[in-house]
Order: C-alpha cells, then sequence, then structure tokens
C-alpha cells in the first residue's frame, strides 16, 4: 500500500508539525508559524510525485 518514498514523506511531514510545535510552545511563535507552513507543502509535494507516478504507469 505504501511505498518507501511515501514513509520519507509522511516522516517529514511529522518532524516539521512536530518542530513547528515545540517553537511555539517554547515562545519563538514566528519561527513555529514558518514552520508550520512547511506541512502542507510538502504534502502537497508528496502529492504531486504520487500523481506523477500513476499519470507514468497509465500511458505505458
Amino acid at each position: 500500500m505504501f511505498k518507501k518514498s511515501d514513509l520519507f514523506f509522511l516522516l517529514a511531514v511529522m518532524i516539521s508539525f512536530f518542530v513547528s510545535g515545540y517553537l511555539w510552545f517554547s515562545g519563538q511563535r514566528m519561527d513555529g508559524i514558518f514552520t508550520a507552513i512547511w506541512v502542507p507543502s510538502i504534502l502537497c509535494f508528496g502529492i504531486y510525485f504520487k500523481l506523477m507516478v500513476i499519470g507514468a504507469k497509465k500511458d505505458e
């Protein structure tokens, strides 16, 4: 179901999420917000590559 690349993207999302939460609650609010913006960006990047793989398989 999940490929290794999917797990790497999810790991990057989780790390970014926890780092942003840590920064937010440690008082570095602007850094926490900046890091929180990475979460949807990484997810969109992963979805894009997943769709590219599906499209390449469909063309074969």
